[in-house]
């Protein structure tokens, strides 16, 4: 039987783009599977999906854009509940989620390829925390790839939610939600 393949995750933060090709070449990636709700960065604008797919077509990495279906802000208000937070468990059980995971598999049987996200640290990222996290207990090996080059190992973080167990419903760890929640001050 042969082994699964390694799904690769990665943040490009505020890396300077050539940094960030040289972790790609540093982990022989070959596909970049962008998972962002909406492929733009104000900061870091060579982070765009234009001049980002440019750029890993000519270091030759193929590029999809997966953050319609796999994505950690999602457009359906359904997906998230009270306090903003996505419901991942929701999410994890939705047609469009199901269809990108699909896309997602099929990609890492015939490339290596590393999930994108902005943030740096995978420990608060929908990557890790939803997408990872699903391929992950299908017994999918899923590596890190860190700023300064490292891999780190799935796993090798604390899964609060298992210190817990039913305590802590799956969501994402921080409010999300661009609607502008109600004050809740008496004062106005």
């Amino acid at each position: 039987m042969a082994e699964p393949a390694t799904l690769l995750t990665v943040g490009h933060s505020n890396h300077t783009l050539e940094h960030f090709l040289a972790l790609l070449r540093a982990h022989d990636v070959q596909g970049i599977a962008d998972v962002r709700s909406w492929p733009a960065s104000r900061y870091t604008p060579w982070f765009d999906s234009g001049p980002l797919a440019d750029a890993l077509r000519e270091a030759g990495v193929q590029y999809a854009f997966l953050g319609g279906e796999l994505g950690g802000r999602p457009h359906d208000r359904r997906l998230y509940d009270q306090d903003g937070h996505v419901r991942y468990d929701v999410v994890a059980r939705s047609e469009a989620f199901a269809l990108g995971l699909d896309k997602l598999r099929r990609g890492i049987e015939m490339l290596r390829v590393a999930v994108m996200c902005a943030e740096e640290n995978p420990e608060h990222c929908h990557r890790r925390l939803l997408v990872a996290r699903v391929l992950y207990e299908e017994g999918v090996p899923v590596l890190h790839i860190r700023g300064d080059g490292r891999q780190e190992l799935e796993g090798g973080f604390i899964r609060l939610d298992s210190l817990f167990e039913e305590s802590l419903p799956w969501r994402s760890t921080a409010s999300v939600s661009r609607r502008r929640r109600p004050s809740t001050s008496s004062v106005g």
